[in-house]
């Protein structure tokens, strides 16, 4: 690394709906390729950011990192005030902050949050279209809260994990949180874990529906993830509901935590 260089994180937000997903794609308007344009507009030269993780198309963000090399000397308010005009109003520069060195968007996470949105009714307000998932018949979200309460722990969710077409490793993971709330026509499900595997919210959120519906028994779930095997699940929900809500660190990188 150049001396001459300082690492820098920044907390972004966006809007799924323009992007391809978060990946750069040549041709394609995604999150990460806006993200590095701008920089390189900005700063002179190719400008490259790593993010705490992958969403896919359609996918949005409340709290997603990313890390980057930057000049010793950029002065990051006037910097954070360049990009903000250049990104919005589909992606949002929430923070810019320097950190040390060894800090990297997606290896030095220790856990993320996933949320995700579901409208319940027969019309649907335009605002939400593609920030939800419109569901037309009422779900009964207190069995959906009861399924959730299987997923808390240490657990094998090979059964909730799509093919990425790369080499994932284990498919273990911690879930240290699984939450469902209903307000009015809303149902908000959290999630919370030290990782996800490739469309893991998603289909677990497709078998907490089917509990909704009555499809299903809460106790289905936990015998789907004893399964460890992808034909035990149901398939995935769509991407619109989906959104990262945030990523943690230890120590964390934003002053707000």
């Amino acid at each position: 690394m150049s001396a001459l260089e300082r690492n820098v994180a920044m907390l972004v937000a966006y809007d799924g709906r323009p992007f391809h997903g978060w990946q750069r794609h040549p041709g394609r308007p995604t999150v990460q390729g806006t993200i590095e344009a701008a920089l390189s507009e900005v700063l002179g030269g190719e400008r490259l950011i790593e993010g705490s993780g992958r969403t896919d198309r359609g996918v949005h963000a409340d709290g997603q990192v990313a890390t980057t090399r930057i000049p010793a000397d950029t002065d990051l308010q006037a910097l954070g005030e360049a990009l903000h005009a250049r990104l919005a109003p589909d992606v949002h520069l929430h923070a810019i902050e320097d950190v040390p060195d060894g800090v990297h968007a997606r290896t030095s996470a220790t856990a993320k949050t996933y949320r995700y949105e579901i409208f319940q009714g027969a019309a649907l307000p335009a605002e939400l279209e593609l920030r939800v998932w419109h569901v037309k018949r009422p779900l009964a979200w207190e069995p959906m809260a009861e399924a959730a309460r299987h997923l808390v722990g240490t657990h094998d969710f090979a059964t909730f994990a799509a093919n990425a077409g790369f080499d994932r490793g284990s498919t273990v993971r911690t879930m240290h949180a699984a939450r469902v709330a209903a307000e009015g026509p809303r149902i908000t499900v959290w999630l919370e874990a030290d990782g996800f595997l490739y469309k893991m919210v998603r289909t677990v959120l497709r078998a907490l529906a089917r509990v909704g519906e009555g499809r299903a028994r809460p106790d289905d779930l936990a015998h789907a993830l004893a399964a460890r095997d992808r034909a035990a699940s149901p398939g995935a929900a769509p991407a619109s509901g989906l959104y990262l809500e945030s990523v943690r660190y230890d120590p964390p990188l934003f002053a707000e935590g």
